[in-house]
């Protein structure tokens, strides 16, 4: 039986991840030290083959036995966390990426990081392929997640360059689902919960700004089989339809039957004005695009909501 070890995997994604190489017959050992992950999200596994371990991964990481993957999943994932958990993003992305590596290598396992579409910054170029370097400002108050996940990928490709580590790297795009944190701060969660309550509906900006939004089990799937595939080269995962944040939010608002009117609020520093990712590399390398409609997504992603926020 295959055994991979998932840190971050009490997170939104990671538990995603948890649950889907459950299912295929992986023996998964699950990390993290619960900063921004909830023990919620993992609960439904215990009688499974699922072993948890809290621990920061900044430090030495110890796992008996054989492992086959290290998924790197663990880092704050929202503009919120930026501002609060600044310190954490980085060294997470630096001193966590280095011990999770270090794993990889001393157990000769596959080894696939986390990246982000937020390593292109605000972009210059639209849709966004791998070739592209990015337009990210290093000082501003969202360049601890963009640099520490630059400093990832860099890290990652030099373990794989010098150490031979069978390493693969997923840019992922905006991804939306169940088990997403209510209060997280980004766009899908803030604008249902607001919706559910029939609060306004805040906007940042103009709404004119664009985001192209994954369902999580697309997501894990490319995942997966970028994972399983021979590239070594960066890939994005994401969902190419781009869509305004006011239309997302009238979206929202409209399924969940919401009377909430939208208000405008100033535009954060680097917020990016669009976001789409050219998936050719994953269509053409793994075979993948994504399935789940944006309607189906919503459907299933406000169910969990409304549990969560009415009770």
């Amino acid at each position: 039986m295959p055994r991979v070890v998932i840190t971050g995997a009490a997170g939104f994604i990671g538990s995603h991840l948890a649950e889907t190489l459950l299912d295929r017959g992986y023996s998964v050992v699950g990390i993290d030290n619960l900063l921004t992950g909830d023990t919620a999200n993992i609960a439904h596994l215990a009688n499974r083959d699922f072993m948890f371990i809290k621990h920061d991964v900044t430090n030495y990481i110890y796992i008996d036995g054989p492992v086959d993957a290290v998924l790197h999943w663990a880092s704050p994932a929202s503009p919120i966390d930026y501002l609060e958990l600044p310190i954490p993003t980085l060294k997470v992305g630096a001193l966590g990426t280095h011990k999770a590596l270090g794993l990889a290598k001393e157990k000769k396992a596959r080894f696939v990081i986390a990246s982000t579409s937020e390593v292109y910054g605000d972009p210059l170029e639209h849709p966004q392929k791998e070739t592209y370097w990015g337009n990210v400002n290093p000082v501003g108050p969202r360049g601890v997640y963009d640099e520490a996940k630059r400093f990832a990928e860099a890290m990652t490709m030099a373990y794989h360059r010098y150490h031979g580590v069978d390493a693969k790297i997923v840019r992922i795009f905006n991804t939306y689902g169940p088990r997403m944190r209510v209060n997280d701060g980004r766009s899908v969660p803030a604008f249902m919960s607001q919706a559910l309550r029939n609060e306004h509906v805040t906007i940042f900006g103009d709404g004119s700004q664009t985001r192209s939004f994954c369902y999580v089990t697309d997501l894990v799937d490319g995942i997966l089989r970028l994972m399983d595939s021979a590239t070594n080269e960066p890939v994005n995962i994401g969902n190419p339809h781009e869509l305004t944040i006011k239309q997302i939010a009238e979206t929202i608002i409209r399924m969940t039957g919401s009377t909430s009117q939208l208000v405008y609020r100033p535009l954060p520093e680097d917020d990016p004005k669009v976001r789409r990712p050219d998936i050719t590399k994953a269509r053409t390398l793994l075979g993948w695009e994504p399935k789940v409609s944006l309607e189906d997504g919503l459907t299933r992603t406000i169910e969990y909501f409304r549990k969560k926020v009415l009770g």
